[in-house]
């Protein structure tokens, strides 16, 4: 089963980084030097999609232009002989084939899939959201789609998270495989602590049988009329098998402030070009707050 496609919902308002995200799409938001939605475009692209579907909404034209041709600043990058920086930007356009749908009612994220049923048509694709970046390599996306085509069927990210915060994430009934892997047997979103099934909790990375086109036109709204990925998942999971990698690497909720900033510190320090830098400013700065602590 090979997965040539990605689908990016990216049509939220993003209202847990206003008024930053009022007139910037959070998307575009920068982690050290690129925005957040260019590591998760990377991510798809190293685990090798060739075509990246990025479903958007009204104010969001900006995505499209990132990932674009610039054919001006690309002639003054290069009468300057801003070699690098040219390569920069002209590599952003050659990663992928990129698809542009428009949400036209953000009503839940499997709305925001089914958004892109056409695009993707009837092959099996996977979903990346940009709101969290996951460093790892392979890439965690690449692990679920090898288990997808080794065991068939459909593939999700999961991750082992506290007790108390059950409730903020789609938590998964697990059925033991083998180390790391396990059979998807429901899926319940937010669930109270004492209701959880396990505390292994949906991450964000999904790779699909295009028959949860099918589950999402299945599943009820809910309450605010919004259709839910995980409630798809929990009804494709009773009709194929959907199965559960666990993660291993760094994630990062770039949909927070202090989220984005703990990403752009910490990815700095992985760099050769920036962590010097940072390392001495981290040190300066804690040798200031030690200075004024009583």
């Amino acid at each position: 089963m090979e997965v040539r496609k990605a689908v990016i919902p990216a049509a939220g308002y993003g209202t847990r980084l206003l008024p930053a995200s009022k007139s910037i799409p959070k998307e575009l938001l920068p982690v050290v030097d690129r925005p957040a939605i260019q590591y998760v475009v990377e991510e798809a692209v190293a685990a090798g999609v060739q075509q990246v579907i990025i479903v958007t909404s009204q104010g969001k034209e900006a995505l499209a232009d990132y990932f674009d041709r610039a054919p001006g600043l690309e002639a003054v990058l290069a009468q300057r002989g801003a070699a690098d920086l040219l390569a920069s930007v002209q590599r952003l356009y050659q990663l992928a084939e990129f698809v542009y749908i428009r949400q036209h009612e953000q009503l839940g994220l499997g709305h925001a899939v089914l958004a892109a049923r056409h695009a993707v048509g009837r092959e099996p694709f996977a979903v990346l959201l940009p709101d969290e970046l996951a460093i790892s390599q392979p890439p965690a996306v690449g692990v679920a789609m090898e288990v997808a085509r080794q065991r068939g069927g459909s593939a999700v990210v999961v991750a082992e998270v506290p007790e108390a915060q059950v409730s903020a994430y789609g938590i998964i009934a697990p059925e033991a495989l083998e180390e790391g892997i396990w059979r998807v047997r429901g899926v319940i979103e937010k669930p109270r602590p004492e209701q959880a099934p396990s505390r292994l909790s949906l991450t964000g990375r999904y790779v699909f049988a295009p028959e949860v086109f099918d589950a999402l036109d299945e599943v009820p709204p809910g309450p605010k009329g919004e259709i839910q990925l995980s409630d798809a998942i929990d009804l494709l999971c009773r009709k194929q098998p959907v199965y559960a990698v666990s993660f291993v690497g760094k994630r990062y909720d770039v949909g927070t402030p202090l989220g984005l900033l703990r990403a752009g510190v910490e990815l700095a320090l992985c760099r050769p070009d920036t962590a010097p830098a940072v390392r001495a400013w981290l040190r300066k700065l804690v040798q200031e707050l030690a200075d004024v602590t009583p």
